[in-house]
């Protein structure tokens, strides 16, 4: 029997009992758009932090209080030996010659509000030059002046969002808003900028750090940043801050990170979740193929005379075998196919939702599950293609 007239017959067989295969066909389809979904899913969420990280380069050196191997988890979480001070910026400033810029950063939640307009935002207390790391531009103003940093001028930069909701579209620059019991003056509106790794910048306050460390009745920073002048020179800023503060604090009590470690640490733990995402899709193209199996045994039990003719007519138990292993395959292969298709336009729908978020099914994932369905076609119509070849060819005749 030739290949073409193999597929053909197995698929004539199917067409037959059309309810019974459309239901198959569902289970297979099902399980092949789980596995493209998720691992879309996935992989949509590394590239989404990736493309994150990439808008503001991978030379950021982020200092921050406590250390992970004398904490035992996170930097600063449960208490420091020795909090970070303005004074410890400015060392970094004079002493770190690799970062070209350095910004402290304190930060906080607070109400903000503009007449009867208010809102609660986050509110970094921040220098000039947290523009220039963070590549922020201006809609409109300045941005936070230069100048003492020990001296907090009474001065705001709003995110453009905030702005329009304070002001209803009007010019916000030189209008006066409060930060809880704060009056401060508006001098600068921030360019459109949208989220970064979950926080909206378009909904931010940005004031001098002097300032917000008094708003928040506070003595030390949140972290600093730092810019160093090209990626290669990290290590050795690395260094150079870590025997600096250690120095002055009296041990090594802060941790530094860098973007392109926080990347690469973020890219492995979203692929390895991609990964399990498409084992867990997957076991669902396993009941699948139970649920061919069923249907196979099923119908080499009411195809008993077909199949006592065909062995009647001179067909061997290999070509028997190839006839339901062939209905199998065939089965399979075509959920697999209008799953790949429903699988890519839910895929192509969540894109449109949400244009920002970069979904996007890997290759591997499309290779993964054709070749998983047409395995599971192949190892569970196995068992029903043996059952149909030893069936004695004059008792199937008789129909029993």
């Amino acid at each position: 029997m030739r290949f073409l007239d193999l597929i053909t017959f197995a698929a004539q067989a199917l067409f037959c009992h059309r309810l019974r295969t459309a239901l198959s066909l569902l289970g297979v389809s099902i399980g092949v758009m789980a596995v493209l979904i998720l691992t879309a899913l996935g992989e949509g969420s590394r590239r989404y932090v990736v493309d994150q990280f990439a808008t503001i380069g991978t030379n950021i050196l982020i200092v921050l209080p406590g250390k992970t191997e004398t904490t035992g988890g996170f930097p600063g979480f449960g208490g420091v030996p020795n909090d970070l001070t303005l004074q410890d910026a400015e060392a970094l400033q004079r002493g770190v010659r690799e970062a070209r810029f350095q910004a402290p950063i304190s930060m906080g939640n607070e109400t903000v509000s503009a007449g009867e307009r208010s809102r609660q935002v986050p509110v970094i207390g921040t220098t000039h030059t947290f523009m220039t790391i963070r590549e922020l531009k201006m809609h409109a103003g300045s941005f936070l002046p230069q100048g003492d940093v020990h001296r907090g001028a009474h001065v705001a930069v709003l995110g453009r969002d905030l702005a329009r909701e304070l002001f209803a579209g009007e010019g916000a620059v030189g209008r006066v808003i409060r930060i809880g019991d704060f009056r401060m003056r508006v001098i600068g509106v921030l360019a459109e900028k949208g989220e970064f790794l979950g926080i909206n910048v378009d909904e931010m306050v940005l004031i001098p750090v002097a300032t917000c460390m008094r708003i928040f009745n506070r003595t030390s920073l949140f972290r600093i940043q730092l810019k160093v002048d090209a990626a290669s020179a990290l290590d050795r800023a690395r260094d150079r801050v870590v025997a600096i503060l250690t120095e002055r604090h009296g041990e090594e009590d802060v941790t530094c990170i860098t973007q392109d470690a926080v990347l690469t640490t973020f890219s492995s733990i979203l692929s390895a979740l991609t990964y399990a995402l498409a084992g867990i899709a997957a076991i669902s193209l396993t009941v699948a193929g139970v649920g061919i199996m069923n249907v196979l045994l099923v119908s080499v039990s009411e195809r008993t005379a077909e199949v006592g003719l065909l062995k009647a007519l001179g067909a061997g138990k290999r070509q028997i075998l190839a006839v339901f292993f062939a209905e199998a395959v065939v089965l399979s292969f075509s959920g697999g196919v209008v799953g790949l298709c429903g699988g890519w336009g839910l895929v192509w729908v969540l894109g449109v939702l949400y244009p920002t978020f970069p979904v996007a099914t890997p290759l591997w994932a499309v290779i993964t599950v054709i070749v998983l369905s047409l395995g599971v076609g192949a190892v569970f119509g196995v068992l029903p293609a043996l059952k149909a070849t030893r069936l004695d060819p004059i008792q199937a005749l008789s129909g029993r």
